[in-house]
């Protein structure tokens, strides 16, 4: 496995809505208060706003995996509460034996938790008005997952790894559940850190096209929207900062494409194959297709521009459909 994450100049990140690979961004944020602070926990200190944070915490013998237990019956760790002295402290005490457990506080909103964070340490990569978030914990394995949003990752103390999957590998992952989830969206079984091809011979070709990125305190790096990754966090204390926005324009309401694909798993399960390859082509020229040029503007209906109007009145006649 030797394909690296590409490296830009801070000055080609823009635009990032046209790019369609991650990058990463050396040192970009070298310069943060945050980075150069010589005890990342005193200086989070000073913009505490001493209310309790999430933690998940995991024991020893999950051996930093924030994933299923072998059975998949429950999750390799439990959910607690700490303010953010208290996380630290935890830290100190698991930094001091030789098994620690797995301590992780996970997408903390920064203006709730940390104001005025986010005014002394800019991200000029993120979009205007979109709102960091803090991950503090130790030496923590989170699953191959993916986000439904574009995002901006910066490394703040620590060391991580992050392995990368395009968004067409997703059939070589080995992806769990969609309603029993460690943090609200479907994990990889399959882990690239300990690859076990026997049980998973598809993620052969996962890992061929996978793409590695070790970043330093400092480091950012880019990863496109449902770009798959796997995220190890190195050192006894690792703290990183994420930006996460959305470039399409806001789903309709009820009508979100995870929504939608739930739906379609409901609608076409237990289909004959030969009737499952015909919705497959329908899908792919009526729903991936894009506006039919051949079909008068006026006649074009929902493939067509509707108004909000129009939205509306298929949104309710959809949701007259799904009460039958």
């Amino acid at each position: 496995m030797t394909n690296r994450v590409e490296e830009l100049a801070p000055v080609a990140a823009i635009p990032l809505a046209q790019r369609t690979n991650p990058a990463v961004f050396r040192g970009i944020a070298a310069d943060w208060p945050a980075v150069r602070a010589p005890d990342p926990g005193a200086y989070l200190a000073k913009f505490d706003s001493g209310g309790p944070i999430g933690i998940a915490i995991a024991p020893p013998d999950a051996e930093g995996r924030l994933a299923y237990t072998p059975d998949m019956s429950a999750l390799t760790f439990t959910r607690d509460s700490a303010t953010l002295a208290r996380l630290f402290a935890h830290l100190d005490t698991a930094a001091r034996v030789s098994s620690p457990p797995a301590i992780a506080a996970q997408a903390v909103m920064v203006p709730g938790a940390l104001p005025g964070f986010a005014a002394e340490n800019p991200m000029p990569l993120a979009p205007a008005g979109v709102a960091p978030r803090i991950w503090i914990g130790n030496s923590v394995r989170v699953a191959t997952h993916h986000d439904m949003n574009s995002n901006i990752a910066v490394v703040m103390a620590g060391r991580r790894r992050f392995t990368l999957f395009p968004p067409d590998q997703v059939a070589n992952l080995y992806i769990g559940p969609i309603e029993f989830t460690p943090a609200g969206t479907p994990i990889g079984l399959f882990d690239p850190d300990e690859p076990d091809f026997d049980r998973f011979p598809l993620a052969r070709e996962a890992m061929a096209h996978a793409q590695i990125a070790e970043l330093e305190p400092g480091d950012a790096l880019f990863i496109p929207h449902m770009w798959w990754h796997h995220v190890r966090s190195l050192d006894p204390v690792s703290i990183l900062v994420n930006y996460w926005w959305d470039e399409a324009p806001p789903p309709q309401p009820g009508l979100a494409p995870l929504d939608a694909m739930v739906h379609a798993i409901l609608a076409f399960s237990g289909l004959p194959e030969n009737q499952r390859a015909a919705w497959r082509a329908m899908f792919d020229e009526f729903v991936f297709g894009g506006v039919p040029q051949h079909v008068p503007e006026e006649r074009r209906g929902i493939r067509g521009s509707l108004s909000e109007e129009s939205k509306a009145r298929v949104r309710r006649q959809l949701g007259q459909m799904m009460s039958r």
